[in-house]
């Protein structure tokens, strides 16, 4: 109840200041209608942009959110934003290289991995094997997750670049170092 007191109270307030400031009767009318409703709606639409900004949209979908295929498409995609030429191999005959990024001589074989839990060595040793296979000079594996200790080792002895939980976000910038690195070797 004292909020509709509240909202006839600033109605008539701003339709006196409107009549005060020289508006004719059909604007002061509207002016104290208005005012009051808008003031009622301001907290909810506030909240509901907030909410909005937080949602992501359907080009924006979280990785999260992605099946192992779109996953491949995501990486694909954010490699091509940075101009470089993609290849993406067949889903069996593979030898474990889901994405090849970049020009010959220097392509990298990327593994991309969507998984629930940490990232093992198999994703690591599976990507190193086949980059020869696939003619590549340099290995990465990107997943959604982190990477367990035994994958980081081993990505580590064999100059194979893991990619992803936290560093995810940046793989934009890691590519296009990757890319440039490669081309200056």
């Amino acid at each position: 109840m004292t909020r509709i007191k509240l909202c006839l109270a600033v109605g008539l307030a701003a339709a006196l200041t409107g009549h005060l400031a020289g508006a004719g009767l059909p604007w002061t009318v509207a002016i104290g209608m208005v005012v009051p409703l808008a003031l009622a709606a301001l907290p909810r639409f506030v909240l509901a942009v907030v909410r909005g900004a937080r949602t992501p949209g359907p080009r924006e979908s979280t990785a999260a959110d992605m099946s192992g295929l779109e996953f491949e498409d995501y990486v694909a995609r954010i490699a091509r934003s940075c101009g470089l030429p993609v290849i993406m191999t067949p889903l069996s005959g593979d030898w474990g290289v889901d994405l090849i990024v970049g020009r010959r001589p220097h392509r990298i074989a990327i593994q991309c991995k969507r998984q629930s839990r940490p990232v093992g060595a198999g994703a690591v040793q599976e990507v190193v094997a086949g980059a020869p296979m696939q003619d590549c000079t340099r290995t990465m594996v990107v997943s959604n997750n982190e990477f367990t200790p035994a994958a980081r080792k081993l990505a580590e002895l064999h100059g194979c670049e893991l990619v992803g939980g936290d560093d995810l976000p940046r793989l934009r910038s890691i590519l296009r170092r990757a890319a440039a690195d490669g081309s200056r070797a």
